[in-house]
């Protein structure tokens, strides 16, 4: 069951790196107590740099610091980049790490892929954007569009306590910081998580009742699009009831791979009415949707298999009609000045070939969730990192708990 409907909230869209990089690296440095952060990726750039500095200050004036990262996503971090932190006090935690193979990453199913972070249990953010450079602008042609949030109010104490509950096994005593309760806002806030434990379908299933109660418009911004059948069903239907029902998704991917399984799905969609835009400026990595006048969603969570059924995700549903209004004229604004608008009769040239693989496509994505549980099931486990200060040897991390 997922987490209850918080009122009293206050939420604040924020939008690529250079929204949200500034606000999270100043609210670490006003940081009194607890740092709490879950993330996917960071990298050693300017970012990373950045990141590891605020966080080492933050330790240094007696602020408990809690790293998160992912195995797979955040392999590559130099020994000194973490032992840095690590002897200053900042706890660094990978969820389940794995030996490489031939060089190869092993560890490719059941990530934490959530990107969290809560400050003293009073503030919070929430969404897709990782700790790295190419979030920024600055960063290229290849830098991508994203989006979170900032969160105060009573809905933050259940992000606290699901952070918490991922660093439990890892932790070396309770937390002593006690959220408030007390109203921020005026905004209602639900926390949805997926995880491979209580939690395995609570996003898909906020998706599908916002969408089968839709009545207007529909828009959904999602980095990598292969959903499920229910989903896909409930878009089709959706438009054929006279909802506007519009897509917006990757036409300069990161991973061409994945705008080839999307396409796949373009005709089952395009021929029953919903519009779909390919955002061609830069690399699409947004999740976010938004349905009516009211209900948005801003989260870690895609639309494909590993997102919906392996990967361990948290995504806000925020019913305000002034957020959603604005993340609306925000996509309406890509979808108009960034993006390329898909065609049925584009889309049916070279129809006879593709058949064969669409028929497939619907079938595995109908089957998936079975086929998930073929995959080895990972307990959420978390390597502590703790180096050795020995002067001829150079840092090195002993085994932590588990």
């Amino acid at each position: 069951m997922t987490s209850p409907w918080r009122d009293g909230n206050q939420v604040s869209l924020l939008i690529n790196g250079e929204d949200y990089f500034p606000r999270v690296f100043d609210c670490v440095r006003a940081a009194r107590e607890e740092v709490l952060i879950e993330t996917f990726i960071i990298f050693e750039d300017k970012v990373g740099h950045e990141l590891q500095q605020v966080l080492i200050e933050a330790a240094q004036r007696g602020v408990r610091v809690e790293l998160a990262v992912d195995g797979y996503g955040t392999a590559d971090l130099g020994r000194e980049f973490v032992a840095a932190m690590t002897r200053v006090g900042v706890n660094v935690h990978v969820f389940d790490p794995s030996p490489r193979l031939l060089g190869m990453r092993t560890n490719l199913f059941r990530r934490l892929h959530r990107k969290i972070v809560v400050i003293d249990g009073e503030r919070a953010f929430v969404g897709g954007i990782n700790f790295s450079a190419d979030h920024l602008a600055d960063y290229g042609p290849m830098a991508k569009q994203d989006y979170a949030v900032e969160v105060t109010g009573p809905v933050v104490a259940d992000l606290h306590r699901s952070s918490l509950g991922l660093l439990r096994p890892a932790l070396d005593e309770p937390s002593q910081v006690r959220p408030p309760a007390r109203p921020t806002g005026r905004v209602r806030v639900l926390l949805a998580e997926r995880d491979n434990d209580r939690h395995t379908t609570d996003i898909e299933q906020q998706y599908l009742q916002a969408i089968r109660a839709a009545t207007s418009r529909l828009v959904v911004a999602n980095a990598y699009f292969f959903p499920g059948y229910r989903l896909l069903r409930e878009l089709r239907n959706a438009a054929r009831r006279g909802v506007k029902v519009s897509l917006i998704l990757q036409g300069l991917p990161d991973m061409p791979w994945a705008r080839g399984f999307s396409r796949l799905l373009y005709n089952y969609l395009l021929r029953d009415g919903v519009t779909i835009h390919e955002y061609c400026q830069r690399p699409l990595h947004g999740k976010v949707a938004l349905v009516d006048g009211e209900w948005s969603t801003v989260g870690s969570s895609n639309l494909d298999p590993l997102s919906l059924a392996l990967n361990l995700e948290a995504n806000l549903i925020i019913r305000d009609a002034d957020f959603n209004q604005r993340l609306h004229n925000h996509l309406v604004q890509l979808a108009t000045e960034h993006c390329t608008r898909i065609s049925l009769e584009r889309i049916i040239r070279g129809y006879w070939w593709r058949a064969p693989l669409i028929f497939l496509c619907f079938h595995f994505i109908r089957r998936f969730p079975a086929i998930a549980g073929w995959f080895p099931a990972h307990a959420p486990s978390l390597e502590s990192l703790h180096p050795e200060t020995d002067a001829d040897a150079g840092p090195r991390y002993d085994e932590g708990k588990t």
